[in-house]
């Protein structure tokens, strides 16, 4: 799975964030929920902002600097203009994402999506994915909450893109 998470629209995907300003000429710190995070770099056109409230801006360049990415947005030149941005989101839409395989699933994909067992029972919806590093998990939120690992042919059977439904390998109980 790759991580993107969903937004205000299925058109725009939230991919990471302005964590800080680097240097005094406008650079900024750039936390990606991208994998590998230096992807959010291979996407020129950013939306910055929030929700509902997006502006387009150009990513000039950027790179890894030790454990940090840094970018340069266009028309940003100074520390004061970079730390208006501290904290804000940044997407792209949703057309610039990658082509993936047919058994890839991107996270936005599956936030939403119904969760059914082998049984016929609806144990929910996808609230969000979390990174775990051996599995992504899938948050399940129904009449109760569960924690699914996404491990096809262990716990995943199915995901029908179609019918927005994952079917799994998953107790009521559990």
């Amino acid at each position: 799975m790759t991580e993107p998470q969903a937004s205000d629209s299925t058109d725009i995907v939230i991919v990471g964030r302005v964590s800080g300003v680097f240097g005094t000429r406008g650079w900024v710190k750039v936390w990606s929920h991208t994998r590998p995070p230096e992807n959010i770099l291979h996407f020129d056109q950013w939306l910055l902002g929030a929700p509902g409230e997006w502006r387009e801006t150009k990513l000039v360049t950027g790179k890894e600097h030790g454990s940090t990415l840094i970018a340069q947005i266009e028309g940003l030149n100074d520390r004061e203009a970079a730390a208006g941005l501290v904290g804000i989101s940044i997407a792209v839409r949703r057309d610039q994402l990658p082509p993936i395989a047919e058994d890839e699933y991107y996270w936005i994909e599956l936030i939403g999506m119904r969760v059914v067992n082998r049984g016929g029972i609806e144990l929910g919806t996808v609230r969000r994915c979390h990174e775990t590093g051996s599995a992504d998990v899938l948050e399940v939120v129904g009449a109760r909450e569960y924690l699914v690992p996404f491990v096809r042919g262990v716990y995943i059977d199915a995901v029908d893109r179609a019918a927005r439904s994952i079917r799994v390998d998953w107790n009521e109980e559990d």
